[in-house]
């Protein structure tokens, strides 16, 4: 059995869905049997593929999309094709809708119900997907506010530590230029000093 793949897409399979489904609309085939054939190339769901096409890559070929219409035009003019069932493009988040100028017989009605019903399996999987990198973006910015909770938290830390540092530094300076005073004069060899409090340096009385 096939392993349905779920990864992220690549350019190179962007271009092959490109290039499928343009062909498949040139050619006056449904977009639908477009996505099978890519979805068999690249180990994917058609729904996959579809999604694919109408989330994203569509709206980078539109030039192109509009090129194959009209050579499907063209061909017709030259001589009439069997059957030809031509799925267009209405929005990304609608069903594709059939041209008015296109033949539908039942059998291609009931084979796209059916290849339907087959997918809703693929879409329950879509969405089990979707409920999961859901919760992980949650769980991240979760995860974010905390991270930033701390950081403000270690930057209040710092400063507090700056601000002693910096204290301690005036002190010691302070006790370096009593010690000099005392050594050039001989009466405040006797003198003695403290830390108040409040962390000012004041002499004491021997």
């Amino acid at each position: 059995m096939t392993t349905v793949r779920q990864d992220a897409w690549t350019q190179d399979e962007d271009l092959l869905l490109a290039e499928v489904v343009l062909k498949y609309i040139r050619e006056g085939g449904t977009q639908l049997s477009a996505f099978e054939e890519v979805g068999r190339n690249l180990s994917r769901t058609s729904a996959a593929c579809g999604f694919r096409w109408n989330s994203y890559v569509r709206k980078q070929y539109k030039q192109g999309i509009e090129l194959a219409k009209q050579q499907r035009k063209e061909l017709k003019k030259e001589g009439p094709t069997p059957k030809a069932h031509v799925v267009e493009d209405t929005h990304s988040n609608e069903e594709n809708s059939l041209n008015s100028d296109d033949q539908l017989t039942l059998s291609d009605v009931i084979a796209y119900l059916r290849r339907y019903e087959q997918s809703e399996d693929t879409q329950g999987t879509l969405k089990e997907e979707y409920d999961h990198l859901k919760e992980r973006v949650s769980s991240l910015e979760d995860e974010n506010t905390r991270l930033k909770k701390e950081k403000k938290e270690v930057e209040k830390q710092l400063d507090l530590v700056k601000e002693d540092y910096k204290a301690l530094m005036g002190i010691m300076d302070r006790a370096r230029k009593m010690m000099m005073l005392q050594e050039e004069d001989p009466k405040n060899r006797q003198v003695k000093f403290q830390i108040e409090r409040n962390g000012s340096l004041e002499k004491v009385e021997k």
